[in-house]
């Protein structure tokens, strides 16, 4: 089984789409499952997820939702299965422009996602997952054509240069 989180109108080809809402495409209801994955109980077993993948979500949730889509993303998905995540920087106006977004989120919060960081770092954290993460950035467009080298300090030290977040989340057998 696959999962599209937030499919909205235009749910990935071969993923179920989960949404808040039904969203209705050329006459036909796209969305599989309607509910709210920040506050309810998933539907799926342990375990019987293959893949996952969330673009332009993430940031539609609080921290609290947040931690709960976190541990129950854990608990379905199977051992070394993935999810690709796709947000909005934090420092980028396409965070900021949207009010429908809640809260931004950094690259330090996939720290707490692993337990051995989250254990010796933030016990108090809530989570019960455990993650592997790697993440890249997709750039403003006057960036792309430019080498590498500049592109790292556009990165480092201007606020808009990354537009987003791109994320792979790999659960920990």
């Amino acid at each position: 089984m696959k999962i599209d989180f937030g499919c909205g109108p235009n749910k990935k080809e071969g993923f179920l789409g989960v949404d808040v809402m039904q969203f209705v495409k050329d006459g036909k209801e796209v969305v599989d499952h309607v509910m709210d994955v920040g506050k309810d109980a998933w539907p799926w077993s342990d375990g019987s997820v293959e893949e996952a993948h969330a673009s332009h979500f993430i940031e539609h949730l609080t921290w609290p939702e947040r931690i709960h889509f976190f541990n129950e993303l854990f608990r379905v998905l199977a051992p070394g299965a993935k999810c690709q995540m796709i947000f909005p920087h934090w420092a980028s106006p396409r965070y900021y422009g949207d009010p429908t977004h809640k809260e931004p989120m950094s690259e330090w919060a996939f720290f707490y996602l692993n337990k051995a960081w989250r254990d010796a770092n933030a016990p108090h954290a809530r989570y019960t997952c455990d993650f592997d993460t790697g993440y890249g950035y997709s750039l403003r467009a006057d960036l792309v054509m430019r080498n590498q080298e500049y592109q790292q300090f556009a990165l480092a030290n201007y606020k808009d240069a990354a537009q987003d977040i791109i994320a792979t989340l790999t659960k920990r057998a």
